[in-house]
């Protein structure tokens, strides 16, 4: 058990806004303090595990340039070792290369489900649901 109701949702929060800081600074080994290892991942494809997706990540931020990932309005509810949260995401991305001066941005949520481990709260599967587009995702190929 956590250690308080109010403590267990900050960590949550905190994980779940530490892929952001990942992506946005390409911190891929950062991301095993996000993902569980036996995390199951959709965004747009299925992926499982914690290498899957960050290889996933890694290859779908391959032809951008700058990004910014804003997570807001956590919904979160624990109960025990395990956890839900719903996070609304907006991700802007700038082209790099041939792309350059193409963004692409969407609006959409995480749906996460999370359990404590021994080193702490960990995602252990994802849905990304994009609810609206903008721009070119052909910023997003490497």
């Amino acid at each position: 058990m956590g250690a308080s109701p109010l403590a267990d949702r900050l960590d949550v929060i905190d994980v779940v806004n530490r892929y952001a800081t990942a992506l946005d600074a390409r911190d891929w080994d950062l991301l095993d303090l996000v993902f569980a290892p036996d995390v199951k991942a959709e965004f747009g494809r299925t992926c499982a595990g914690c290498e899957a997706v960050k290889e996933l990540v890694r290859g779908m931020l391959g032809g951008c340039g700058p990004t910014q990932h804003l997570l807001a309005n956590h919904r979160v509810e624990v109960a025990g070792d395990e956890a839900s949260c719903i996070s609304s995401v907006r991700a802007f991305h700038a082209g790099r290369g041939p792309v350059e001066g193409q963004t692409y941005e969407l609006f959409g949520e995480y749906h996460d489900r999370l359990r404590r481990t021994g080193a702490g709260w960990r995602i252990a599967s994802r849905r990304m649901v994009v609810l609206h587009e903008l721009g070119t995702r052909a910023v997003l190929r490497g």
